[in-house]
């Protein structure tokens, strides 16, 4: 495989000659992957329920098995994406709730960073707590998609 290395500020990152083949909707699901592992890894560990999550949704994404191993092992070497439409920051926001109770308890740790990605998808920093709740809220109730997406629209009106 012939390797490129791109300067990044303070580091090196090898990438495979195919990154650079990446269509624009596969760079976005691997960045939007990448965050929802930097939530699995909050609190420095990876359960069962977790990895089977981040295994069905690398499935969704089309996420082959080596990109899924160097995101695993590097999450902050990707970038968060931010989605340009409002209905697809929030089905973002629904991904990376539920892989917060994934593993059946929210951590400190994991809110956190919940709330700091929900800052990166675009909603506002002084709202950002309360969708964040709202959202670990709706997921701990076993809310589905469009009742979730209802919830936060309510909280967070643009």
């Amino acid at each position: 495989m012939l390797w490129v290395y791109l300067y990044l500020p303070l580091k090196i990152r090898k990438m495979g000659l195919s990154d650079y083949n990446l269509s624009g909707e596969q760079k976005r699901n691997i960045a939007h992957f990448a965050s929802i592992v930097r939530l699995a890894l909050a609190d420095d560990i990876i359960t069962e329920g977790e990895e089977k999550l981040l295994k069905r949704l690398a499935k969704r994404f089309h996420i082959l098995e080596e990109k899924y191993k160097e995101i695993l092992e590097n999450p902050n070497d990707f970038s968060l994406d931010t989605p340009l439409s409002y209905d697809e920051r929030i089905e973002h926001l629904y991904d990376l709730a539920t892989m917060v109770f994934a593993d059946d308890e929210v951590s400190k740790e994991e809110a956190g960073v919940l709330r700091k990605i929900c800052v990166g998808l675009g909603f506002p920093v002084d709202n950002a707590e309360k969708v964040t709740d709202e959202a670990i809220h709706l997921i701990l109730n076993d809310n589905d998609l469009e009742d979730f997406s209802k919830a936060i629209k309510r909280v967070n009106r643009i």
